[in-house]
């Protein structure tokens, strides 16, 4: 963690993705200055949204590896949609927004039970 000349606390959060010949991400890995480890971790996917209060829409950024299994990339994608329900209801309060999105959750874990 790094202070600027304003004594206010910085942070930073970096990706790196090692590509192939066509593109296709490798090898993702990610630091912090905040993490405890001193060294980069491995990862095999990212999911980043960006809200732009200007245009007022959601950039997004979403990475995976070639040798991602299927089921871990639904799983991760099931459990950032369960984690967005934790937020908006840290950050709004609002019950029952985040309860429909916990439902949706439910509904998806059991369609992927179901494909198995």
């Amino acid at each position: 963690m790094g202070l600027n000349f304003l004594g206010m606390k910085k942070s930073k959060i970096e990706f790196s993705i090692q590509l192939d010949n066509n593109n296709i991400p490798e090898r993702i890995t990610w630091d912090a200055t905040d993490k405890p480890e001193d060294t980069p971790t491995e990862t095999k996917s990212i999911s980043v949204s960006l809200w732009d209060s200007r245009q007022k829409n959601t950039m997004r950024i979403d990475l995976w590896t070639k040798d991602m299994p299927m089921d871990e990339m639904k799983r991760f994608y099931i459990e950032n949609i369960g984690g967005i329900a934790q937020s908006v209801l840290t950050a709004t309060g609002d019950e029952q927004m985040a309860n429909e999105i916990n439902a949706l959750c439910d509904r998806l874990v059991e369609l992927v039970r179901n494909q198995k």
